[in-house]
């Protein structure tokens, strides 16, 4: 089976710091020994449910159950009431890993829970698992997560990803992006989803380095930490976004920007003026990657590579990726600029939805390929660039394909939004039409909607404005700080 983390039945590690929540920390010996208790206390489980929250708990947890060969099904402790027991009935957890004296809703009330503490207590540290629990269905694989996506409609669907998904996405990360056990990574993302947890935590762990994390973000936090060592920042574009606003009055926060070894923005696009904004105060450039719950990552830019604003690099070693047309054809030679939905293969995918054979299916194509759902073009040079998701980002225009995120991009150019999201809505003679919903910098001086058509049009293509503009306080959006686009046109 897979061993994920090395450095924790290594001697030579054992002093060395793994983990630090605030002022809670814990080294690789210490780690060792709290991990390996719950390991042992869960061993043989098929599945246990983690509560979620920043904390050195939520790791030891996540860590012991994966040392035992346990699935984890990281629960999101903001999630309502109905969403939440919808999981729990779904996954089934044997137990639920919690801090001492978590207090948790009903829908937990009925599993058996294990207060995990993080403070060695002189035992056995960490052991190779043993012959872990298989379920079936999966091949003979060994699930590692069940991470229940966010889908759009339905209720979300538990995506199991097995131990050589988490090891193949990152070691392919750590060989892009120069990461080794001397990285000291900060981020402030939650830890129910694959950003936070997969890449933010447990890839620190594997590869034997440390992870400080935030607790809450901020940018005094992130200036604070990077001032005191830390190399690596991970974030989503709302972080960065903060980041971009506080540079100027934030002398210590660009020092340590700049002197980041590599600086990394992910779970959605990051706007082409924040972009500007950080390398012109800083002199360093954030890198962007692309991935998905089911997929962990596809492309990311390399450390050594050009930081390329409204790209997302090239597909990591490993990651076979295509663009194929309406029909599920191929694009085996795409034209400058031609949108093709992306199609994934290889080691970093998921194997399957729990419970959901028929959707299992349905996701991939019969010799193999993962359809994402997402739109992208492909440069000359082999860098993706997503242009949005093809149920809500794809605008069919008077015979054109319009992505939604290079409009975006546009109208944030102007100096005028603070703000912006693009979709499209039924038009007779068009098909569809280009809509933008703004967040005006100054809501009681917004600029005029001829005057955004005419910025888009002069940046793009006449045919990619926007023929209405719609003014809101701010855009709703999930806790990684995606823009949810079907709030905005439902009206909800």
């Amino acid at each position: 089976m897979t061993v994920l983390f090395p450095a924790l039945t290594d001697p030579r590690a054992a002093d060395r710091p793994a983990l630090r929540f605030g002022d809670r920390s814990l080294t690789y010996g210490a780690l060792a020994s709290a991990a390996g208790r719950v390991g042992r206390l869960v061993a043989g489980e098929g599945r246990v449910a983690v509560w979620a929250v920043p904390s050195p708990e939520t790791a030891v947890g996540v860590v012991g159950a994966l040392l035992a060969g346990v699935a984890v099904v990281p629960l999101n402790p903001a999630s309502g009431a109905a969403e939440l027991a919808h999981v729990v009935a779904d996954s089934a957890p044997r137990r639920v890993l919690v801090a001492p004296g978590t207090e948790l809703p009903a829908a937990l009330r009925g599993v058996p829970r294990l207060e995990v503490s993080a403070e060695p207590d002189g035992g056995p540290g960490a052991e190779p698992a043993g012959e872990p629990v298989r379920e079936e269905g999966w091949g003979g694989e060994v699930p590692a997560l069940v991470v229940y996506t966010s889908g759009t409609t339905g209720a979300p669907k538990g995506a199991v990803l097995p131990r050589r998904a988490l090891a193949a996405s990152l070691d392919a990360l750590a060989r892009v992006w120069a990461w080794t056990g001397d990285d000291v990574l900060v981020h402030g993302l939650p830890l129910f989803h694959v950003h936070g947890l997969v890449l933010g935590t447990l890839g620190p762990l594997r590869l034997g380095g440390e992870v400080r994390h935030l607790g809450r973000f901020s940018t005094e936090g992130v200036a604070r930490e990077l001032g005191a060592g830390a190399t690596m920042l991970f974030g989503v574009p709302t972080m960065y976004h903060r980041i971009a606003e506080a540079l100027p009055g934030d002398p210590a926060l660009t020092r340590a920007l700049a002197g980041a070894r590599l600086l990394v923005s992910g779970s959605a696009a990051l706007p082409l003026r924040d972009h500007e904004r950080i390398a012109a105060a800083t002199g360093r450039r954030v890198v962007e990657r692309y991935g998905m719950t089911e997929t962990l990552m596809n492309t990311a830019v390399h450390a050594d590579g050009e930081a390329r604003a409204g790209t997302v690099g090239p597909p990591l070693p490993g990651v076979g990726l295509r663009l194929v047309d309406e029909s599920g054809a191929a694009l085996t030679a795409p034209g400058p600029g031609e949108v093709g939905e992306i199609q994934v293969r290889g080691a970093n995918l998921f194997t399957g939805y729990l419970n959901r054979p028929e959707a299992t299916a349905s996701a991939f194509t019969a010799d193999g390929w993962f359809r994402t759902g997402d739109m992208g073009v492909l440069d000359p040079d082999g860098y993706v660039r997503i242009v949005g998701r093809k149920a809500t980002d794809l605008i069919k225009s008077g015979g054109y394909k319009i992505g939604a995120g290079e409009v975006e991009n546009a109208l944030l150019d102007h100096p005028g939004v603070r703000e912006a999201a693009v979709t499209g809505e039924p038009d007779p003679d068009l098909g569809e039409r280009v809509v933008a919903w703004v967040v005006a910098a100054d809501p009681a001086d917004p600029p005029g909607a001829r005057e955004l058509a005419e910025h888009v049009a002069a940046a793009l293509a006449p045919h990619k404005r926007p023929r209405v503009v719609r003014y809101v306080a701010e855009l709703p959006r999930n806790d990684m700080g995606k823009v949810l686009k079907r709030a905005l046109t439902q009206g909800g």
